[in-house]
């Protein structure tokens, strides 16, 4: 069955492992192992890039396939043509389809009529590829994903937080989603992230109070207030958020040794402090260039079936880096847990898409 990576559940706890694993040991060793020779991949975009493009394009031909860049601005791509058509097309060519684009339906859409693997590059709804390069940073930085309390602050309705609970939940962390009210995440993501905690023993929580909300908090998370395409929506998206900036202060009321993340691009002076984002200790830009390494190990991961079943998988993790606690590589889901914020009642549940 085709496998696509649409959401952030769409990978359970050992699988998610598993990739980590994998972006481990590409991160050791970038160029020593080929599982895409001669294998091509189509990466379309049409909402604008620099990390992604830059990410994907190297790590495709690091792993020995070409990378086959579509800017949709320049093609038929969903202009005259519908996706599905565009889809049936490229699937024809390719060995697989990473796209970067606005709203989930164009993606699903997608995704139904392709016979190879979708990955979604960033959507209006979710950024899973960014939230594995996250989970192998704090997995770097703390040897551990299970047990630890992550704090995203900001616009809990944007596609980092939705990913952030799903990513979190499945990693079996305490996720915490602090931001103004009119900024909640999706009920229903809210809900999906819920149920996956109490099966990995992490937890979620949506708080108001920014100190509330970072106390005893291991990592603190944020993104820009005004994500692409809300720059004329006519909101102040400045005032409501001032409280949760993250900045010397709320890190220093977070759990000792806490650090900060930023998925990029950073509005300097807004959503967080030059002081926090250029600190030569901080982790932000060790997430970016992870971003590389997590998506050669998803991309590894979805076409080799060697790779996916475990049998020719590199071993051996990058310097610092130690499994999640309990959790052998590639199997098994976190079991371990620490304190974290109460769970909030489930709501309709949804579905992770796993195939075509």
């Amino acid at each position: 069955m085709t496998r696509h990576f649409l959401r952030d559940d769409a990978l359970s706890p050992a699988e998610q492992a598993q990739v980590l694993d994998l972006a481990a040991a590409y991160k050791t060793d970038r160029y020593g192992y080929s599982p895409l020779a001669h294998r091509a991949v189509a990466v379309i975009f049409e909402k604008q890039s620099l990390r992604t493009r830059s990410s994907f394009e190297v790590g495709i031909a690091q792993l020995g396939g070409q990378p086959l860049i579509i800017d949709a601005r320049g093609t038929h791509f969903g202009r005259g043509e519908t996706v599905a058509d565009a889809a049936r097309v490229l699937s024809r060519y390719v060995d697989a389809i990473v796209i970067r684009t606005f709203g989930d339906d164009r993606l699903a859409e997608l995704a139904a009529a392709s016979s190879v693997p979708v990955v979604n590059a960033l959507t209006d709804g979710f950024h899973p590829c960014q939230l594995l390069a996250d989970l192998q940073t704090i997995r770097e930085r703390r040897g551990t994903l299970a047990g630890t309390t992550v704090t995203y602050l900001g616009d809990g309705a944007n596609n980092m937080a939705h990913s952030f609970l799903l990513a979190g939940a499945t990693a079996g962390m305490h996720v915490r989603i602090a931001g103004p009210d009119g900024y909640r995440p999706d009920p229903a993501v809210l809900a999906e992230a819920t149920r996956i905690a109490a099966g990995t023993g992490g937890s979620t929580a949506v708080l108001g109070d920014p100190k509330q909300a970072v106390d005893g908090a291991d990592v603190l998370v944020t993104d820009t207030w005004t994500s692409m395409g809300q720059e004329d929506d006519g909101k102040d998206r400045i005032t409501p958020f001032l409280p949760y900036q993250v900045n010397a202060e709320l890190l220093a009321a977070s759990a000792d040794g806490a650090f900060a993340l930023h998925c990029l691009p950073a509005h300097r002076g807004e959503e967080i402090t030059d002081e926090v984002l250029d600190d030569p200790a901080g982790a932000i830009f060790d997430e970016a260039e992870n971003r590389l390494h997590a998506q050669k190990a998803l991309l590894a991961w979805l076409l080799d079936d060697a790779v996916q079943s475990g049998a020719s998988a590199p071993t051996g993790t990058a310097p610092g880096t130690t499994a999640p606690a309990g959790t052998a590589p590639g199997a098994g889901a976190p079991t371990s847990s620490a304190p974290g914020g109460a769970a909030p009642a489930s709501e309709a549940s949804v579905n992770p898409v796993r195939g075509a």
